[in-house]
């Protein structure tokens, strides 16, 4: 879990799968109480994460509230177009004026007032590629390695 600007907020390892309930379950760890939620959580899962919750009224019930979970960009561009509940639950930027945290205005080199996306969603995306070139050797290690790696790496990313 990274914050928009980079910074490594939280990590995990899933056991068997990265399964919507485990995702639900892993924030209501790290989020236990409702004031510290915050406002959006941006993941390629974010339908699936927020159907999951729906159906288990706990969960939806904790966190409707005080989370909007949407997708990062690339996921969007490539899928809102044929997923209504994508589009118009899950949208990184909308346009409508729903979520000015999301969206801003600036002007353009031509003086007309644009809509401009205000944070970076692919932050975790582009974490997970710079450690992609990791990968080989993470997968040769023991679990207790793997572990110090991974953790003493997302340290570093933060210098």
């Amino acid at each position: 879990m990274c914050a928009p600007c980079g910074v490594i907020l939280a990590w995990t390892k899933f056991a068997k799968s990265e399964l919507p309930s485990n995702i639900l379950n892993w924030l209501q760890g790290i989020y236990p109480f409702q004031e510290n939620r915050p406002a959006y959580i941006c993941i390629d899962k974010a339908y699936q994460v927020m159907k999951t919750a729906i159906i288990n009224q706990i969960f939806w019930e904790e966190w409707k509230n005080t989370t909007c979970f949407i997708v990062y960009s690339f996921h969007y561009t490539n899928h809102h177009a044929t997923d209504w509940i994508c589009c118009t639950w899950c949208n990184p930027a909308p346009q409508n004026g729903s979520a000015p945290n999301l969206v801003g205005e600036r002007i353009d080199k031509n003086g007309n007032t644009v809509k401009v996306q205000e944070f970076n969603t692919e932050a975790c995306e582009q974490l997970n590629a710079w450690l992609g070139g990791y990968q080989s050797i993470l997968k040769c290690m023991t679990v207790e390695n793997f572990n110090w790696f991974l953790h003493v790496m997302l340290f570093y990313h933060l210098k």
